[in-house]
């Protein structure tokens, strides 16, 4: 096949593009860049110069393929808010290039808005529309679309990590350093999950040639990490301590990130295993955090 692939310079969406194209399939990667244009060459890949701020490029690219892989994703934290609103209107342009048609839209969402209730692991099989978590946007954007017939099929990242990068762990190593600490809220035994990156790009090429319309997979290799294991991971490679903040205190400790590090975050990927023939193989979480340091 013929994909478009958005955020394919990004971290995910380079190791998308790679694994595309060893299968054998042709790639048209988004970059805004020439230097991004220049190392998708390299790769074997055609690029097209296009950003979410101009859907008309997505559509373009789009048009030209026979399915679209929508990693690209503006991760500045501090309007994270307003970005998975961007995202939504950039998961509708790509729609409307599809419009008509059967060929598959690939979105990207987080685990979290699979949890069925407070405290639950997230499932493929549900979807909170009204989860606080405002990726959520990400998934109603792809719902509509799939009302109006499109073939539209949802992956749920967890973090996804290597030694260069870590998910949401990669921000709670810079505020640490800032913090002079590495911190957890009560006991921080609220698990989290995570998948290799190598694995999650894999994923999503199963994903593309073996999916059902409409179904949700989750990229999760370790369902259940406690939440303690990783800061005391963080605190080891930092050379810094290690506390427990209550609760009434994760807003004035973590800003911003106190909306994540207290929660559950785990989620299942046992039916998306199942039903694509996924078998993550690639280090964990906690072994890529220690690898990290060592790269330092």
């Amino acid at each position: 096949m013929r994909v478009f692939v958005t955020g394919s310079t990004g971290f995910i969406g380079s190791h998308v593009t790679q694994d595309l194209l060893a299968a054998g399939h042709q790639v048209l990667g988004m970059t805004r860049s020439q230097a991004g244009a220049e190392s998708l060459r390299a790769l074997g890949a055609e690029p097209h110069i296009g950003t979410l701020e101009d859907p008309a490029s997505l559509t373009r690219g789009a048009e030209q393929c026979d399915a679209v892989i929508h990693t690209a994703f503006d991760h500045d934290f501090a309007h994270f808010v307003d970005n998975c609103h961007k995202d939504a209107r950039a998961i509708a342009a790509l729609g409307e290039a599809l419009n008509g048609s059967q060929r598959p839209l690939l979105i990207t969402s987080a685990t979290p808005v699979g949890s069925p209730a407070p405290g639950e692991p997230a499932d493929e099989d549900h979807f909170n529309s009204g989860h606080p978590n405002p990726r959520a946007a990400s998934e109603r954007a792809g719902e509509a679309l799939l009302q109006r017939g499109l073939n539209v099929v949802v992956m749920r990242l967890s973090q996804i990590h290597d030694t260069v990068k870590q998910g949401l762990v990669t921000e709670l190593i810079k505020h640490a350093r800032q913090a002079g600490v590495s911190a957890y809220v009560d006991e921080g035994l609220n698990p989290w999950s995570a998948a290799h990156v190598s694995d999650t790009a894999q994923l999503y090429r199963l994903a593309l040639e073996h999916h059902q319309p409409g179904a949700r997979y989750h990229a999760t290799a370790e369902s259940h990490i406690p939440f303690h294991l990783i800061a005391q991971a963080l605190s080891e490679g930092l050379g810094l301590p290690v506390v427990s903040v209550p609760a009434d205190e994760a807003m004035a400790q973590f800003g911003w990130l106190s909306s994540f590090v207290g929660r559950n975050m785990s989620s299942n990927s046992s039916k998306t295993q199942a039903r694509l023939g996924w078998v993550p193989t690639g280090p964990g979480l906690i072994e890529d955090l220690k690898g990290s340091f060592q790269r330092r």
